[in-house]
C-alpha cells in the first residue's frame, strides 16, 4: 500500500480526514495499486502511513466497505473487494473522467465503446415486445420543441437524453449503471460535436427521429446502420474539435 504525501493532522480539518484516506486508497484499488483479495495492513499501520487516527481509518473503512471495495471480518485484516457492481463502475468513472481530462484521444476511445454499446442495444430493444418506453418518447419530443425553439443546449440535452433513455429501454439493469455513469461524459462529447458540422437542429432531429422508427417497427439492420453512422460522424466531428482547440493551443 502507498500512501500519498499528507499534511500534517493539525492542518487538516478533522471532519476530512476519514475522506482523505477513503479517497486514497479508494484510488489505489480502481487502480490496481491493491488489487482484489489483497488484505490491509492494520488499521494502526494506515494510520501511521497517512498521519490520522485510528477512528480516522475506521470511518474510512466504513465509507469502501459501502461501496462494495472491501470486506470486514471480526478479528481478521480488512480485504479487498469488488462486491457491488453500481458502487464500483461509478468509483470506475472517475477514474475515466480523470483519464480523460488529460488525454483527449481517450475522448475518441468513449466514442468507440458508445458505438458497441449503442449498436447492441439496438438489437436488444428490436427484440423486445415493446422495443421503446415513455422516457424515450419524451427525449425525442424535447428534441422537437428544441429544434423549433431553435434552442442548441436544450437540443444538446435532449439528444443525450434520448441515448440514455434507449440504454434504459433494454432494461439491463447492470448497462444502464455502467451507461448512466458516463452519461455525463457522453452529453459533453454531444455538445461539443454537435457545434463542427453545419447540419441543423432539423437535420439532426429527423436522424433520431428515423433511428426511432426504424427501432419501433422492429428494423434491426436499418437502426443499427443508422445509429453506427451517427456515432461514428460524431466521433470526425469530434476528432475536428479536438484538433481545432489544440491548434489555438500552438
Amino acid at each position: 500500500m502507498r500512501s500519498t504525501e499528507q499534511a500534517p493532522p493539525e492542518a487538516r480539518p478533522r471532519s476530512r480526514l476519514h475522506s482523505s484516506v477513503a479517497s486514497a486508497l479508494e484510488d489505489q484499488i480502481i487502480s490496481g495499486a491493491l488489487p482484489i483479495g489483497e488484505r490491509l495492513p492494520s488499521e494502526s499501520e494506515i494510520a501511521r502511513d497517512f498521519g490520522v487516527s485510528t477512528r480516522s481509518v475506521r470511518e474510512a473503512m466504513q465509507i469502501l466497505e459501502t461501496k462494495g471495495l472491501v470486506r470486514r471480518r471480526h478479528g481478521e485484516r480488512t480485504i479487498v473487494v469488488r462486491d457491488d457492481v453500481a458502487e464500483f463502475l461509478g468509483t470506475l468513472a472517475v477514474t475515466v473522467r480523470q483519464r480523460f481530462a488529460s488525454d483527449s484521444e481517450y475522448l475518441l476511445q468513449l466514442m468507440v465503446v458508445r458505438r458497441m454499446i449503442e449498436t447492441e442495444v439496438v438489437g436488444l430493444l428490436t427484440a423486445k415486445a415493446q422495443p421503446v418506453n415513455a422516457e424515450v418518447e419524451a427525449a425525442l419530443e424535447a428534441m422537437r420543441v428544441a429544434r423549433d425553439k431553435e434552442d442548441f443546449a436544450g437540443f444538446t440535452q435532449a439528444d443525450a437524453a434520448f441515448h440514455l433513455a434507449l440504454v434504459h429501454s433494454t432494461g439491463n439493469a447492470i448497462l444502464s449503471v455502467f451507461y448512466d455513469n458516463l452519461y455525463g461524459l457522453i452529453t459533453e462529447v454531444i455538445r461539443v460535436t454537435s457545434r463542427v458540422p453545419s447540419k441543423s437542429l432539423a437535420a439532426a432531429y429527423a436522424e433520431h427521429a428515423e433511428i426511432f422508427e426504424m427501432i419501433r417497427n422492429r428494423d434491426e439492420a436499418g437502426a443499427k446502420t443508422l445509429m453506427r453512422a451517427q456515432i461514428d460522424n460524431s466521433a470526425a466531428y469530434l476528432r475536428v474539435a479536438i484538433e481545432n482547440a489544440n491548434a489555438k493551443e500552438k
